[in-house]
């Protein structure tokens, strides 16, 4: 029913409150920002815009219209950028280690959905062990896993430190093996976090054994005892304690992306570039 240009062009009004300023905006004449919006206007038989010689306002209907508008405008990219994906097609079968999947790789995953909708995608979350033998194995196409530094094989994202992680107001007896809440082994962290204490003469227990990010969170917000994280992924309700209790350095860890030789190689390159293309963070 409302042209989107017709929007579009309103909407620059309502947000720069000037018609020269929207025309600006938009690098049309004001004229025809004048004209776009009395179309509109025609188009919904109300009035949405006030103006004299001092100001331009909404009319409550016209704040009625900016928010159908935006609303409308974002359906209709999201449309246009659905059928003007890439015709890719086949499957895509992708594993991530949990505690990544906790960053932003979600949305980039929603994202590269939307710009590939003829690509089959399917997920797989795990620890960075089993999805490494599930690669090698050739069940999965693509993974994005914790590795240790300077492993040769696959491609970087990112490399974080890793650090130890409690509540904070958790406390702990230094006389006492330290609580350890770690992965089920095989496990990277957990590993590094063993011969680290063991390095430095550190006896240890462990209070909590999970397969799971969530579990990992659940013992340490319980105050059962600490974990050690990459440093980046710290949930906000955490703090790192590595200083407090005195705990040796944990070293760095690589998030990399690791790929089947035998897979279709356009599908993998594209979920490749989306995830190196954006920025890693946790998900607030």
């Amino acid at each position: 029913m409302f042209d989107p240009v017709l929007l579009q062009t309103f909407l620059a009004v309502a947000e720069t409150r000037s018609f020269t300023r929207a025309a600006a905006r938009l690098g049309i004449s004001q004229p025809t920002v004048s004209q776009q919006v009395r179309r509109l206007e025609q188009a919904a038989k109300r009035q949405l815009v006030a103006r004299d010689t001092r100001e331009v306002r909404l009319t409550d209907n016209g704040d009625a219209m900016a928010g159908f508008a935006r609303t409308i405008l974002a359906a209709h990219a999201e449309a246009t950028s659905y059928f003007s994906g890439s015709a890719m097609r086949g499957r895509l079968r992708f594993g991530a280690a949990d505690d990544l999947a906790i960053t932003q790789l979600p949305r980039i995953l929603r994202h590269f959905r939307q710009q590939h909708p003829q690509i089959n995608l399917e997920l797989t979350v795990d620890q960075s062990g089993p999805l490494h033998r599930k690669l090698k194995s050739g069940h999965l196409d693509l993974i994005f896993i914790k590795q240790n530094p300077g492993t040769t094989e696959g491609t970087v994202v990112a490399t974080d430190a890793l650090v130890w992680v409690g509540q904070e107001k958790t406390l702990i007896d230094p006389e006492q093996p330290l609580p350890l809440i770690a992965y089920q082994g095989p496990s990277i962290s957990r590993q590094i976090a063993i011969d680290a204490l063991e390095a430095a003469g550190r006896t240890w227990r462990i209070t909590c054994n999970t397969r799971e990010v969530n579990g990992v969170l659940a013992a340490v917000r319980a105050g059962i005892g600490v974990a050690v994280f990459p440093q980046t992924l710290i949930p906000s309700d955490l703090v790192k304690v590595t200083n407090r209790f005195g705990l040796p350095e944990l070293g760095q860890v690589d998030f990399t992306l690791l790929s089947n030789p035998l897979a279709a190689r356009e599908p993998v390159d594209a979920l490749t570039a989306a995830i190196l293309g954006r920025t890693l963070t946790r998900t607030p």
